[in-house]
């Protein structure tokens, strides 16, 4: 029940009719006695720097969920933001801390990580390799570098993002062994993943070449179109372990609500109380 004790959490951007957040967020609260409750905010990018200042000037808002068009500009318009946000360049949750300043830190990639974990991959010393080092995939890549991999392989393509991505890499875990690779076998590697958009279309090419995949190999997919990609067909019939694009976002939240202090979740527990299917 919304009351004027009841704390807010923004979820912030543009259009919102997508928005899925307030149908996950709002009935766990509900579930646990929690008087909180997510808000959808429609923000276009060019009202999005005023808009967030006013936003968080009220005295009951707690912090946001940010979304598209919103996570780059976002680490310019907070006080401090994460190792994970530096890295990935990109925020897509705020903190107001009791002093009043922000914190921002991307969770995108602590769900994939929490993902591929919950299904049995172990991360120290992993030696991995990443296709798509946009938003998402740099978000993948830092949690996975916290997470404790032995080496990291960005592949390359026309754009500087791999090249940039390394780099970032390299400054804040000089530890791991960071290449950027111009071809997609997969052969050696402990892990990929496909951080890109690639198999949202049913034309899309496969983001790796398979022709080397090993059943020992854990596949991981960002892609939530369908369950099963076709590059998890190709996984799953080699017998390799995987993660479901859909598992990120269930195994993001938890991470969301220990960030804002409201305690934490199971994947399982949240998909028997939302609102929405997949």
């Amino acid at each position: 029940m919304l009351s004027g004790k009841t704390t807010l959490i923004a979820h912030i951007g543009f259009p919102t009719h997508a928005f899925k957040a307030p149908l996950i967020y709002n009935p766990w609260f509900d579930k646990h006695g929690i008087d909180a409750m997510v808000v959808p905010m429609g923000v276009e990018a060019k009202d999005y720097p005023a808009s967030l200042a006013s936003i968080f000037r009220m005295s009951n808002v707690h912090g946001a969920l940010i979304t598209m068009p919103h996570k780059v500009s976002t680490v310019g318009l907070v006080d401090e933001i994460s190792t994970t946000a530096r890295i990935a360049g990109a925020c897509n949750a705020i903190l107001k801390r009791p002093d009043g300043t922000l914190l921002g830190d991307m969770f995108d990639g602590a769900g994939f990580v929490r993902g591929i974990q919950r299904n049995g991959f172990r991360c120290e010393g992993a030696k991995v390799l990443l296709v798509g080092a946009g938003g998402v995939g740099s978000a993948i890549a830092a949690s996975l570098a916290a997470a404790g991999i032995r080496a990291i392989s960005v592949y390359k393509t026309r754009s500087d993002a791999a090249v940039n991505l390394a780099a970032r890499l390299r400054e804040h875990y000089p530890q791991i062994d960071t290449q950027v690779v111009f071809s997609t076998d997969v052969a050696g590697y402990d892990l990929i993943v496909n951080g890109s958009p690639l198999g949202m279309k049913d034309d899309d090419p496969l983001p790796f070449d398979l022709s080397n995949l090993s059943p020992a190999t854990f596949v991981g997919e960002v892609v939530m179109k369908k369950e099963i990609t076709p590059l998890l067909e190709i996984a799953r019939a080699k017998g390799c372990r995987y993660v479901l694009g859909t598992e990120m976002l269930f195994e993001m939240i938890p991470a969301y609500l220990e960030f804002f202090g409201f305690g934490t979740a199971t994947p399982d527990e949240l998909k028997s109380v939302a609102r929405i299917s997949y």
